[in-house]
């Protein structure tokens, strides 16, 4: 339901009022939040209000869409595959050094 602001014309007040959007704009200042002593059936006219805000629902978002920088590193950190250290293997020094350069192939003699 749409929420409305209103200010009464006759003591000043300014309330907001929950109303369905077919409802009658309100006409008369409510008589329980009025701070004269004596209900004095002010006029109320419609006032423009900010509004509740804009919500998302549905599945076309993500949780993630809109998280700050460090919430993501910590998240690719959670996410990281964990290292077993008993599947490790040490290699050989020789496996780690870089394979010999080919040798160029013999040139084909010109007769």
């Amino acid at each position: 339901m749409p929420t409305y602001g209103y200010k009464c014309e006759k003591c000043g007040l300014e309330f907001e009022a929950h109303q369905s959007i077919l409802a009658k704009p309100l006409k008369v200042c409510p008589k329980e939040s009025c701070p004269n002593k004596v209900w004095g059936k002010g006029r109320v006219k419609r006032q423009i209000v900010g509004g509740g805000g804009l919500i998302f629902k549905g599945s076309g978002f993500y949780s993630t869409d809109y998280r700050s920088e460090s919430y993501k590193q910590s998240a690719k950190l959670d996410h990281a595959p964990a290292k077993n250290p008993a599947a490790e293997t040490k290699t050989p020094a020789a496996e780690t050094k870089a394979p010999a350069a080919a040798k160029p192939a013999p040139k084909a003699d010109k007769k």
